[in-house]
C-alpha cells in the first residue's frame, strides 16, 4: 500500500507507482505494530529527554560548550516525540488525519527538523571535543560557551530552511481509491525528491560523518596517549569524549539504514533498479528505517546515564538540591503546625 509511505511522518519515499504491485495485504502490520512501537519510544524519549534538560539546565556551574550543543539536542529530540502522538492517532485509524492542514505542516515540519538538528549538534559536539583534546591551545572556554549558542541559533534556522518542503508541499488530501483524508507531501515536481534525496544523504550524512571521522580519529589518538592517560583535569575531558563517541556510533547506527534505503530510492528514481519487488521493498523499508531512525531520540539519555560519568555526577548533585529544599520545607512546615496547635 504505497499510500502509508506517502502518508508517513518520514520525508522519504514518495512513489505512488507501486500502488500496481497490489501489496495491500502487506500493510496490515503497520495498524498494529507501528503505533505501539511509537507509543513506547514516544513516553521513554519523554521522559528521558525531559530529565537531560533539567539537568543540565538547573546545574549550578556554568554551562560548558558541549552542555549547550547536547541539550539543544536533547530539546530537538523532545520536540520531535511530542509530535509522534498525532502520527500514533493516525496510523491507527488507517492513515486518516483528524488534526487539520496546519498541523500536518507543523509536526512534521518538526519532525524533519529534528534528523537535520541531530547530526549538526552531534557534528558541533565532536568538533568541541577535538579542539579541547587535540588543540586545547586554541580554544577559548568562556567565549566559546557564547559563540556556541549563536551556532546553536544557526543550526535551527538551517534545519528549519531544510526541512521546508513539510511546510510548502504538505498538505491534507482525500484519497478514494483508500478512503483516507490523508496528511501527505506531494512534491510538484519528482526532482524535488531526488533533491530531498541527495540532500538527507551528502549534506547531512556524508559531510557531517567525514568531519566526525576526523575528529573521532584524533580524539582516539590522544586518549591513547599515556600522558594525557596520567593527566586528571585531561580525565574529564576524556570522559565527555568517550560519551561522544558513544552517541555519535549510535546515531550512525540507528541512521544508517534510512540513509541506505534512501539512497537506493534515488536509484530506483534513475531506474538504475526497477519492478515492483524493489518499488514494494523500498516502500516497506522507509517506514522500517525510519522509525530506527526516530528511537535515537529515546536512547540519547539513556547513553548519557550509562556512559556520562560527569552527567550521572550533575544528576546526583540536582537531585541533593531538590531534597535539600524538601528539608528545608519541612521543619518551617513543622514549626507552623505547633505554633498553630500551642495552647
Amino acid at each position: 500500500m504505497a499510500l502509508n509511505s506517502s502518508t508517513s511522518p518520514d520525508q522519504g519515499l514518495q512513489d505512488l507507482n507501486v500502488t500496481e504491485c497490489n501489496h495491500t495485504e502487506a500493510w496490515e502490520w503497520v495498524y498494529t505494530i507501528q503505533p505501539a512501537y511509537m507509543s513506547v519510544i514516544c513516553i521513554l524519549g519523554v521522559f528521558g529527554n525531559t530529565f537531560v534538560l533539567c539537568v543540565f539546565c538547573f546545574q549550578r556551574k556554568q554551562s560548558s560548550v558541549a552542555d549547550i550543543y547536547l541539550g539543544n539536542l536533547a530539546t530537538a529530540d523532545l520536540l520531535m516525540l511530542c509530535c509522534l502522538p498525532f502520527w500514533v492517532v493516525t496510523v491507527v485509524h488507517k492513515f486518516n488525519w483528524f488534526f487539520g492542514e496546519p498541523m500536518c505542516q507543523l509536526v512534521n515540519i518538526i519532525i524533519g527538523m529534528n534528523y537535520y538538528c541531530s547530526i549538526f549538534f552531534l557534528t558541533l559536539v565532536s568538533l568541541d571535543r577535538y579542539l579541547v583534546l587535540a588543540r586545547s591551545m586554541f580554544v577559548g572556554r568562556q567565549r566559546g560557551s557564547s559563540a556556541a549558542k549563536v551556532i546553536c541559533s544557526a543550526i535551527w534556522v538551517i534545519s528549519f530552511l531544510f526541512s521546508l518542503p513539510a511546510l510548502l508541499f504538505r498538505s491534507v488530501r482525500f484519497f478514494p481509491d483508500y478512503g483516507v483524508e490523508a496528511c501527505y507531501l506531494d512534491y510538484p515536481h519528482e526532482a524535488w525528491r531526488v533533491r530531498h534525496n541527495f540532500t538527507v544523504n551528502i549534506v547531512a550524512f556524508l559531510i557531517p560523518l567525514s568531519l566526525v571521522s576526523y575528529c573521532s580519529y584524533h580524539i582516539i589518538v590522544v586518549l591513547r596517549d599515556k600522558q594525557v592517560r596520567r593527566s586528571s583535569a585531561v580525565g574529564t575531558e576524556k570522559k565527555a569524549a568517550q560519551l561522544v563517541l558513544v552517541v555519535m556510533a549510535t546515531f550512525i547506527l540507528c541512521w544508517l539504514p534510512y540513509q541506505t534505503v534512501t539512497f537506493f530510492d534515488t536509484l530506483y528514481f534513475y531506474n538504475v533498479i526497477s519492478g515492483c519487488l524493489w518499488g514494494h521493498g523500498l516502500d516497506i523499508g522507509t517506514q522500517l528505517t525510519t522509525y530506527l531512525g526516530w528511537s535515537n531520540s529515546t536512547l540519547n539519555p539513556f547513553l548519557y546515564v550509562i556512559v556520562g560519568k560527569q552527567f550521572r555526577q550533575r544528576a546526583k548533585e540536582l537531585f541533593k538540591q531538590v531534597l535539600n529544599r524538601e528539608k528545608r520545607k519541612t521543619p518551617l512546615a513543622s514549626v507552623r503546625y505547633t505554633e498553630c496547635t500551642r495552647v
